[in-house]
């Protein structure tokens, strides 16, 4: 039976990928692997081991924090950037073309080589991340698109000596056709976290908060986080 490694942040796009991969491989198969890298909070890894404490998946850890330390980014600690509160189209039209400044510097990149190098050295023959076109558009994160995942691919593929594949099953697909294929997969949305902030609750200001609530009111349904 082949493995699977799921990039794990336990957010909505990463938790709707580990579920597609128990569904297709079974539990036992996949491996989850969170990746610090310095951000301000801790929610979000607190999400994630509740998740696959869910799904009763493998969970992994690794550090990359030291190789962000030179970045301003506003998503780290240290950082003198602020968290814009305002959507992803709004902080593009201040940017002139470049990513947003929550942008963390080749982040998916580093992860998915990190990723490669344990899923060989785990039995895995497949890694998936839930990169999707929403991030993607107007170059607000262009390590989520469709030509950046065909690229890096290849250099997996070939470089693990055609051992392994990489699967981005939302790169083409919008938020809330994420949340569509979650509620079918009955995804427990109410452990995840997405915000960048670190509160009690979510901030429901931030770009991603945004996206996460128009991608559940398409669906007609009330974020179950929310409740």
């Amino acid at each position: 039976m082949e493995k699977a490694l799921v990039l794990f942040s336990g957010g909505l796009d990463s938790s709707t990928c580990l579920a597609m991969a128990v569904e297709k491989y079974g539990a036992e198969n996949v491996v989850a692997l969170s990746v610090f890298y310095g951000q301000k909070h801790k929610k979000e890894v607190e999400a994630a081991k509740k998740v696959a404490d869910y799904y009763k998946v493998e969970r992994l850890t690794v550090d990359l924090t030291q190789i962000f330390k030179y970045s301003d980014c506003s998503l780290l600690e240290g950082s003198k950037n602020e968290i814009p509160e305002k959507s992803y189209d709004e902080q593009l039209k201040e940017t002139d073309g470049k990513p947003v400044s929550t942008y963390v510097p080749f982040r998916n990149g580093l992860f998915i080589s990190t990723a490669a190098s344990v899923a060989l050295s785990k039995g895995c023959s497949v890694i998936y991340y839930g990169a999707h076109s929403d991030d993607a558009a107007g170059s607000a994160y262009p390590d989520c698109s469709d030509e950046f995942n065909n690229a890096m691919a290849d250099a997996v593929y070939i470089g693990s000596g055609k051992q392994l594949e990489i699967k981005a099953p939302f790169v083409n697909l919008t938020k809330a056709d994420i949340v569509k294929e979650g509620l079918r997969l009955k995804v427990p949305y109410e452990l995840t976290w997405s915000c960048y902030e670190g509160g009690d609750k979510p901030c429901g200001k931030c770009g991603t908060c945004i996206d996460r609530a128009k991608a559940f009111e398409k669906n007609g349904v009330k974020d179950p986080a929310l409740n």
